[in-house]
Parts: C-alpha cells; sequence; structure tokens
C-alpha cells in the first residue's frame, strides 16, 4: 500500500513538472506583435470644367485686354508664330479668333512643368458657352456650354407701397417686377396705381450655370395678380413652337397682351409727340409737321420692335440716321429713327420685345432719343390715337390643348397661400429642379 501511494504521488508530481513546462514554453514561444503603419496616399480629388481635369494642369485665367489677340496670348506664353498661324488655321472653321471681345475671360491649361507649355486655350463668350482650342496631340477645336439647372419656385406678397419693394424685401431680383409689368400685365394692370393690399402669387424658374453661378429668372411660368379684388391670372404657352412666339393667356385662353408695345423702349419722357401743325423757332416758327413720337432715353438704350414682324429696311440715311422698318401685317408698318447701332438685318423675322438696335443721336437730332413712326394702310398716324388690336387669339385647336396644359398649373397656383396665411396653414415647399447639359 504505501509503494502504490507513493507510486501515486511520483506520478503527479510528474504531471505538475510537465504542465510547468508547456506553460513556460508556451510563453517562450509567443511571437512578438508589433505595429505597422500603412501610409495611405489619396488621390487629389477631380477638378472638373470644360470637359477636362483642371488638377492635371497648370490653370491661368485671364481675360481679354484691349490690344489683345489670340496670336500674342499665346505668344506671351512662350508659343511661336509657326505654331500659332497652324492652330489658327486648323481652328478657323469652328471659331474665328479675330472674334476674341475685351473683358470675355479665357483660360489656358498648360502642362504640369517647368516650361508650363499652353495645351489648350479656352475662351468664353458668355456665362454659358465655351469654345475650346485643344493643340495638344493634334490640333481641334470646338464650341460647347456649361451644364444649366433649372429650378421653379414661388413667390407671393401682399402690396403695401409697390410691387418693386414688396419682392426686393423678400430678396426677389427687380427683373421679376419688369416681367410682371411689362411682359405679363402691361395691358390689363397699370402697376404705377396698385392698391394697398392688391396680392399676388407667381410661380417662376431661377436659372443656374455650373449649379453655382445664379444666371437669373429664366421664365415666369404662371401668375395670380388680385387688383382691385379682381382676380388676374397668367399661364404662360407657346403658340407658335417654329417661331419661338409665347404669350401669356388668362385661364379662359384670352391673350393678355394687345399686337403691339406702348413704346419701343424704356423711356424717360416724350420730347416730342406726333404733331402735323408744329412749329420750331429755329426754322422761323414755319410749319414743319413730325410724324413721329420722340421717347427720349439713354445712349445705348436697347430698343425694342413694339409688334411680331419682318424687317424690311435696315438702313442709314442723312436725317435719320440708323433706322430699322418692320412690316407687321398688311395693316400695320412702324420704324425706329437715330439708332446708334443696328442689330435687325433685312428680311428677319422679329417677335415682340426683340432687340432690333440701340439709342443713339445719329442723323438730325438734337439728343439721344428714339422717334417712333407708325403706318396704317400706308399712312403715317399718331400711334396713341389708334385703337390698337389685341393680339392673334389662340386658335381653337390650341385652346383645347391650352387649357388641358393649365389644368394642374392652376391648381398648383391656387394652392400657394399668401405669406401672412403662412402662419396658419403650413405650406409645402414648391421647388422642383430640372436639369440640362445643352
Amino acid at each position: 500500500m504505501d509503494r502504490q501511494r507513493n507510486r501515486n504521488v511520483g506520478n503527479k508530481f510528474i504531471i505538475f513538472l510537465v504542465a510547468i513546462f508547456f506553460i513556460a514554453c508556451k510563453s517562450e514561444t509567443q511571437p512578438e506583435v508589433k505595429e505597422t503603419l500603412v501610409a495611405v496616399v489619396e488621390e487629389p480629388e477631380e477638378v472638373l470644367e470644360f470637359g477636362f481635369n483642371l488638377n492635371e494642369y497648370i490653370v491661368k485665367r485671364d481675360t481679354i485686354k484691349k490690344g489683345d489677340s489670340f496670336g500674342e496670348i499665346l505668344e506671351r506664353n512662350k508659343i511661336g508664330y509657326p505654331a500659332i498661324f497652324q492652330i489658327a488655321e486648323k481652328a478657323k472653321d469652328t471659331f474665328d479668333i479675330r472674334r476674341l471681345q475685351v473683358g470675355k475671360p479665357y483660360t489656358l491649361l498648360c502642362s504640369k512643368d517647368s516650361l508650363e507649355l499652353p495645351k489648350c486655350f479656352i475662351y468664353q463668350p458668355n456665362l454659358e458657352e465655351y469654345v475650346v482650342i485643344n493643340f495638344h496631340d493634334s490640333i481641334h477645336a470646338y464650341t460647347s456650354r456649361k451644364p444649366i439647372k433649372y429650378l421653379e419656385k414661388t413667390v407671393t406678397g401682399v402690396i403695401t407701397s409697390s410691387i418693386s419693394e414688396t419682392l426686393d424685401e423678400q430678396g426677389i431680383s427687380a427683373v421679376l417686377t419688369n416681367i410682371l409689368a411689362d411682359d405679363i400685365y402691361a395691358w390689363t394692370i397699370d402697376f404705377r396705381r396698385l392698391q394697398k393690399g392688391d396680392r399676388f402669387k407667381v410661380i417662376y424658374t431661377d436659372k443656374y450655370i455650373d449649379d453655382t453661378i445664379y444666371s437669373g429668372i429664366h421664365n415666369v411660368k404662371a401668375a395670380y395678380f388680385e387688383h382691385n379684388n379682381e382676380p388676374f391670372y397668367a399661364f404662360r404657352f407657346e403658340t407658335d413652337s417654329l417661331k419661338g412666339i409665347v404669350d401669356y393667356f388668362d385661364d379662359k385662353a384670352k391673350n393678355l397682351r394687345r399686337a403691339f408695345l406702348k413704346a419701343p423702349v424704356k423711356f424717360r419722357g416724350i420730347t416730342s409727340r406726333y404733331n402735323l401743325k408744329r412749329r420750331i423757332a429755329v426754322y422761323g416758327y414755319k410749319v414743319r409737321p413730325h410724324k413721329g413720337t420722340d421717347f427720349r432715353a439713354s445712349i445705348g438704350t436697347p430698343i425694342m420692335a413694339t409688334a411680331n414682324g419682318t424687317v424690311t429696311k435696315s438702313s442709314y440715311s442723312r436725317g435719320n440716321g440708323n433706322y430699322v422698318k418692320i412690316r407687321h401685317n398688311a395693316t400695320y408698318e412702324t420704324q425706329y429713327l437715330h439708332m446708334r447701332k443696328r442689330k435687325a438685318k433685312v428680311g428677319q423675322f422679329v417677335k415682340q420685345g426683340d432687340v432690333i438696335g440701340w439709342v443713339g443721336m445719329t442723323g438730325n437730332t438734337g439728343g439721344p432719343h428714339v422717334c417712333y413712326r407708325f403706318w396704317k394702310h400706308g399712312k403715317q398716324v399718331d400711334p396713341f390715337k389708334q385703337k390698337l388690336p389685341e393680339a392673334k387669339p389662340i386658335s381653337d385647336t390650341l385652346k383645347f390643348k391650352f387649357l388641358d396644359y393649365i389644368e394642374p398649373i392652376k391648381y398648383q397656383l391656387d394652392n400657394i397661400f399668401f405669406k401672412p396665411d403662412i402662419e396658419e396653414i403650413e405650406q409645402p415647399e414648391q421647388t422642383t429642379i430640372k436639369q440640362s447639359n445643352s
């Protein structure tokens, strides 16, 4: 028994020693864990403009200065004249390099090295368009447009003094006032005689270039004006897609404008009216008929066609200076005298409100103005004494299309609450986004 007990004790002691040995071995053979730092190199985020990743170039921006030319700009940036001539020849079918205008921006994309040689010339004639002349590998030129975003918005207001003041308080561009007063309601509401408490609702579209550059109000989709407790609806609708003619109609499809604008220019005053018995002191008070209406305005003020029509004359004479004449139909013609510069060309179809020239002092004139002349059945008459026709009514075919078109817009307009009422009824946001890459 004693021998067996001793053997058991010995076995337990051996097992104990083996256990200690394994524990010691495990602690000695445990591998050492070392922390390793891994460097993560982040690629710079692409900066895309004009269809190029600007990170790949040294970008030089400037504007066309007086005396600048395409050749001089490239020569200043280390491009020799033989290469300049070759670039200009290749690009001329796409863009005439002589058309660079003072003050317009341009961009040079240059190589990312010590030479910084230009690889591409980009010219922007306006905010939307740009011309690319690329001569990196091969020479090629093309025109393109920046992406445009349209945001539909709504605004309401109650008149306390004037509509311009009401909109200005909300940070809305004064252009909207001009559109409402001059384009939409010119013949139905006198905005100089608005009453306190008159109110309005407008659905309009703002325009943005490259998502961030505000480019102004694009158009007014619809409006509602409550003047002297009488409602005036207005809906924008295209009546001729080929000629791009757009008019505003009320909710019964009646055209809101007349065939002629009241004046061809935003004027400061009328210096001389139509008067067949006019006498002038410098001519010895002899009768010298004045068959036009003189609207005084600053030099450079745009002159607009007062109605749709075709340009029959765009010329210069000693008395008239630069002038344009338009035939509107078999009955009416108009003429615009003393322009600084003419824009309209013979044979061109112009729409009411299109700019046909700019106010000047050419011809027989004592100050900057536009002399507006008006013919009816071939005889010059006073436009202010004529019962001018309404604009061409909408056709029966288009009328049904128009009424279907405005139904959801009128519903949207009717469910926009006036600003003082918003505290009582929460108004859902009326904003939609339209994208355009054209």
